[in-house]
């Protein structure tokens, strides 16, 4: 049994194509497909708040796409979500219309929900429930925040504060001082509060520190990764640190993001279980399907 995944993002498109395990009792998943085409829907939606006849057509045909292997690889179930930039976007709904007569109904999902999708995927098992969580996710768009202690979730919000956004200029000084309020009382009478960081850019300075993917990172640890990327040109960061050109840009924003949270909140470190929104849709069918 195959389930697949469609993480329509502000910076890429995912597919994820999840092989279904079941062991006593116990239904698990192995990635099998994992596809990523940067559209940079974002760079439309933040600034024109439009998604461009190009971009347009574009996201058609990779749905299009996406649905042929689908269908190959014999999916017997999916589930297809837009984040932020599909949010922002005036002609949105235009989009899921299109991609409806490809074949792949996608639902645009407000910040909240896709927090809880995220996470799900990640938390439910492997929290230590003596331990206070503050999760993390950066995207293209936004970033979703949770706290959680004593396995129980405390308090989540989305702001509208991602590398894309940033790097477009589109980004307000009235949302980070909310980003920083927001962490600054929720975090505090809490003495020691953990990181966890999902998205592809907190799982790309994970692989630069040399770590694994249980292996935790210090704010001063990320910060010195975040300046050594930094004193590189964004030519340099491609050509000489073999950086992707479509990551090479927004890792030096989603960084910022991360150091913020993490000085603010006074964070002892981060962890990047390497799980994002794909990974947590596969998880929602595997719940939706599985029900006991």
């Amino acid at each position: 049994m195959r389930y697949a995944a469609i993480d329509i993002g502000s910076n890429a498109v995912r597919l994820l194509i999840a092989d279904i395990l079941e062991r006593d009792d116990e239904i698990t998943y192995v990635k099998n497909t994992l596809l990523r085409v940067p559209l940079r829907l974002g760079d439309d939606a933040f600034i024109d708040q439009h998604i461009s006849t190009g971009k347009f057509q574009d996201m058609v045909k990779t749905i299009t796409a996406f649905r042929n292997l689908m269908d190959v690889y014999k999916v017997s179930d999916y589930m297809a979500c837009a984040t932020s930039a599909m949010r922002d976007s005036d002609n949105g709904a235009d989009v899921v219309a299109a991609c409806d007569k490809a074949g792949i109904k996608i639902d645009i999902i407000d910040g909240s929900i896709e927090a809880q999708i995220i996470y799900n995927s990640f938390l439910s098992s492997k929290l230590d429930k003596a331990k206070v969580y503050l999760y993390i996710d950066v995207g293209g768009g936004s970033t979703e925040l949770s706290l959680f202690a004593n396995g129980e979730l405390i308090d989540s919000k989305s702001f509208n504060l991602g590398t894309i956004r940033i790097l477009d200029n589109q980004d307000k000084p009235e949302t980070w001082d909310e980003l920083r309020r927001w962490v600054k009382e929720r975090t505090k009478g809490y003495k020691n509060i953990y990181g966890i960081g999902t998205g592809g850019n907190i799982n790309k300075l994970s692989r630069l520190a040399n770590t694994n993917d249980d292996k935790p990172m210090t704010y001063a640890k990320l910060k010195a990764i975040f300046e050594h990327l930094n004193a590189f040109s964004l030519k340099d960061r491609i050509h000489i640190l073999g950086l992707r050109s479509d990551r090479a840009d927004v890792i030096i924003p989603a960084s910022e993001i991360f150091l913020t949270i993490m000085k603010v909140g006074h964070l002892k470190n981060i962890v990047a279980p390497r799980l994002g929104l794909a990974d947590g849709i596969i998880q929602t069918l595997i719940n939706k399907n599985f029900k006991k």
